[in-house]
C-alpha cells in the first residue's frame, strides 16, 4: 500500500492539494491541523522554526497509528514538520511541492487574518526559511512538483504516483 506525503513550503499548496485529493475520494488527510500538529517551545536562537520560540511539529504517536494503519487505498498526508523525518519508515513516496518566491509571497498576502504568513514579519521568516529548509526537503523529497499550473493538473501528477 503506498503512503504518499507531500510537503513543501508555507504557500506551495499542500492544503489545497489534499483537500482536492480527498475530493477526488482518495484517503487523504492534512496533518497541518491542531489535531495532528501542534505549537512546542524551542530555543529563540532556532532560526528554522516558523514563529520564533515556537517550533510546529506533528503529533508523532497519532501521525504514526494513521500512518500504520491497515488500509484498502493509497493514503495522502500533507504537511511539513520539524519531526516529520522520524516518521519517514511509514512514507512510501515524498512529494515536494515547490512555488516561485513572488508566488508564495502573494498567496501568503492573500490568506486570511489570523492565517500563518500574513503577517510582514512571518513573510519575511518564511523567506528566510525557504532558503535554509526547502534544499534540506529537496534531499529527501522522491520528485518535485512546481504548483505553478492549474490545481487539476498538480494533483493528477500526484493521483499517478499511486497508480499501478
Amino acid at each position: 500500500m503506498r503512503r504518499v506525503l507531500i510537503t513543501g513550503m508555507s504557500a506551495t499548496g499542500k492544503s489545497t492539494v489534499i483537500t482536492e485529493l480527498h475530493a477526488r475520494g482518495f484517503d487523504a488527510v492534512d496533518l497541518d491541523t491542531p489535531e495532528w500538529s501542534h505549537w512546542i517551545d524551542c530555543d529563540p536562537s532556532d532560526t528554522l522554526t516558523p514563529t520564533k520560540g515556537k517550533d510546529w511539529v506533528w503529533r508523532e504517536h497519532r501521525v504514526r497509528e494513521l500512518l500504520s494503519a491497515p488500509r484498502e487505498q493509497p493514503l495522502f498526508v500533507s504537511g511539513c514538520a520539524e519531526n516529520m523525518e522520524r516518521l519517514f519508515p511509514w512514507i512510501d513516496r515524498i512529494v515536494l511541492l515547490s512555488a516561485p518566491l513572488p508566488t508564495i509571497l502573494d498567496r501568503l498576502a492573500q490568506r486570511g487574518p489570523g492565517a500563518y504568513g500574513r503577517d510582514k514579519e512571518e513573510r519575511e521568516n518564511v523567506v528566510a526559511l525557504i532558503s535554509t529548509v526547502e534544499p534540506l526537503l529537496r534531499e529527501v523529497a522522491d520528485v518535485e512538483i512546481a504548483t505553478t499550473g492549474p490545481l487539476s493538473e498538480t494533483v493528477e501528477e500526484i493521483a499517478a504516483l499511486v497508480r499501478d
